[in-house]
This record gives C-alpha cells, structure tokens and sequence, in this order.
C-alpha cells in the first residue's frame, strides 16, 4: 500500500507538467524496490484554493504525503524517501529559481488494524507474469 498524493497550487498548472510528476513518481518508488508494483499508486491533486506564507500573489506549493503499511523499517523508509524526494527535487529545480516554491514530502505509516484493503491489480500482474 505505497500510496502517494500530491497536492499543488493550481498556479503550477502551467508551468510543470502534473502527469509527469505522477509517472516520475510512480517510477521512482518503483526503483526503490521497498514497494511491491501492484500496490504502488500516486495521484496528484489540483487545489484551487490555498493560502501560503504571507499571502502574496505567486507563490505555489507541491505537497506529497506517503501513505505506507507497516514492516518497512525507519532505515528503509528513509532510502526510499531520499531517493523519490530526490528525483522529484531535481525535476522542479527550475520552479526553486525564483524563490517562490515550496515542496514538502512526509511519509505515514498505516496501522494495519485500522484500515481495509482490496486489490486486483496484484493478480492481473501475477497473470500476465505467467502468461506473457
């Protein structure tokens, strides 16, 4: 259950590219390996409404939070966020030049008792696996 959500100024709309920032993301858990494929979804989310630091005009935000099951260690999690944090920093560099940006990332960790899941994704992978 790696489940990311992004949430960003309706002002970045057009100057990054959302579904890129999805993929980017998507792959770059992938890569980390502490993720099983099946479970991995991340969804951005456009807030049209927001207010940061003193209010003035331009400034815009990218918000990232991971929603993860337990049985990841703190020392794995901490590889793995380095690593998406840090390809996700590098592909808006361009948005840090001017001093008005703000990116954030937090992992969660989900109590199992407290949360329900159901999957099938997972078999659709193992299937096409098997079959080609």
């Amino acid at each position: 259950m790696p489940h990311f959500t992004i949430e960003y100024s309706a002002n970045l709309d057009d100057r990054v590219d959302i579904a890129a920032v999805v993929e980017l993301v998507r792959a770059a858990a992938a890569e980390t390996g502490l993720f099983a494929l099946d479970g991995i979804c991340v969804r951005a989310v456009r807030c049209a409404n927001y207010a940061i630091a003193d209010g003035r005009d331009g400034l815009s935000f990218m918000a990232m939070l991971l929603r993860v099951n337990e049985g990841r260690d703190a020392v794995a999690r901490k590889h793995a966020g380095d690593h998406i944090f840090g390809r996700l920093s590098r592909y808006l560099e361009p948005l840090f030049a001017d001093d008005r940006f703000a990116l954030s990332f937090d992992i969660k960790v989900h109590d199992r008792e407290a949360g329900w899941e159901r999957n099938s994704i997972h078999d659709l992978l193992i299937n096409e696996a098997r079959h080609g």
